[in-house]
């Protein structure tokens, strides 16, 4: 079974929706504005995904973070991991988990070669 990540309302989170759901895809949606996001997650998202892909330092809640709160969120895994947990906005959306890796963002042709 898929699980997607992801906060819902987000126009990446739509694609992601209508791609899966015109496939005909079963999947379990963890919205973690809603539901948070717990530390065993995001220590494997950095892991096999890495820190680069997973914070999204392209959105505006990392832009409205002082200078300071960046460069604490990047000294360590464990400050990254307790600023992704507190601002979960800066986690990349969606993540989608397969039965053989991690999606992460939306791609249509990653997408579309799911079965």
């Amino acid at each position: 079974m898929l699980k997607i990540y992801g906060i819902k309302n987000c126009s990446s989170m739509k694609k992601a929706f209508d791609a899966l759901t015109a496939q005909g895809l079963d999947y379990e949606f963890h919205d973690y504005k809603k539901q948070g996001i717990d530390t065993d997650t995001l220590t494997t998202w950095l892991k096999v995904i890495g820190q680069d892909t997973v914070l999204n330092k392209k959105g505006t809640t990392w832009r409205k973070l002082t200078e300071q709160e960046q460069q604490h969120a990047l000294s360590s895994q464990e400050a990254l991991i307790n600023t992704l947990i507190t601002h979960t906005s800066l986690i990349k959306r969606p993540i989608l988990q397969t039965t053989t890796g991690y999606i992460a963002g939306f791609d249509t042709e990653a997408y579309q070669a799911l079965k």
